[in-house]
């Protein structure tokens, strides 16, 4: 589940990084919060 969700933040950061400039701020709060989730989902070993 959380995998998913990372994932889909990836594409939404990539998305946003390449064809909308304006909001760089919440992109790159999607780009952390995407790598939180992943590194959560290799500590607990899925």
């Amino acid at each position: 589940m959380l995998g998913t969700i990372a994932i889909i933040l990836l594409i939404l950061w990539l998305l946003g990084f390449i064809g909308f400039n304006i909001i760089g701020g919440f992109i790159h709060i999607l780009l952390i919060v995407a790598i939180i989730l992943l590194i959560i989902r290799l500590i607990q070993g899925e």
